[in-house]
């Protein structure tokens, strides 16, 4: 896992009238969850653009104070109309105590199934895992090249060393699924897809004979 540095000074007080303070700076809130007491601090909004900004996850090196902590961050709220950062929690981590979190997938190169006229649909974009920080990695690979139509990966088919997968193992990662195209093509190689026989045309009516 990729680490960032972060210094960030320690809240003195506390409410709605402080906040907005605070982000009227572009300073932003913060808070980590510790064993017993958590830690309530702020740092420039441009600190934290390396850790917000980017699908990879980070291990943060805390310094707040003079103390330095180590943490992961849980969960970002943003400004419904600016999207500017409004708050982050962040979790304290230590190297022997396992930490569960959300790791982004990442899916490479191409399916058999796409060039055959498949569509490709992905399910997840994160996968929950439990293990120590240091074999948590920055993001997983799920290698779809062998994927055929019809086929997919569900979270029961991975499987990582030193990591525990959280999430339903019955959950769809990515799919190829029939497409149009490609179900056109299957119908049209299809044994017996021939165009059927023009109809013969109907007998001719017999004319009545003239009388003598």
């Amino acid at each position: 896992m990729k680490t960032i540095e972060i210094k960030a000074f320690p809240r003195e007080h506390f409410g709605k009238k402080s906040t907005n303070s605070l982000r009227a700076e572009d300073n932003v809130p913060c808070v980590m969850y510790m064993a017993k007491e958590n830690l309530h601090f702020y740092a420039h909004e441009n600190a934290f653009r390396g850790l917000v900004y980017t699908p990879d996850v980070f291990l943060v090196n805390l310094e707040v104070a003079g103390k330095s902590y180590k943490a992961v961050m849980k969960e970002i709220q943003f400004h419904p109309v600016s999207d500017r950062l409004q708050h982050i929690d962040f979790m304290q981590v230590s190297e022997d105590k396992p930490v569960t979190i959300d790791i982004p997938l990442k899916i490479t190169g191409e399916s058999s199934g796409v060039k055959a006229g498949g569509k490709l649909r992905v399910k997840r974009r994160t996968l929950k895992v439990k293990g120590l920080t240091k074999y948590i990695p920055d993001h997983m690979t799920i290698d779809i090249t062998g994927l055929g139509i019809g086929q997919s990966v569900k979270i029961g088919d991975l499987n990582y060393e030193n990591l525990d997968i959280i999430d339903n193992k019955r959950a769809m990662i990515v799919a190829v699924e029939v497409s149009r195209v490609s179900l056109k093509e299957e119908e049209a190689a299809a044994p017996g897809a021939e165009a059927p026989a023009a109809e013969a045309p109907a007998p001719a009516k017999e004319q009545p004979g003239k009388g003598a």
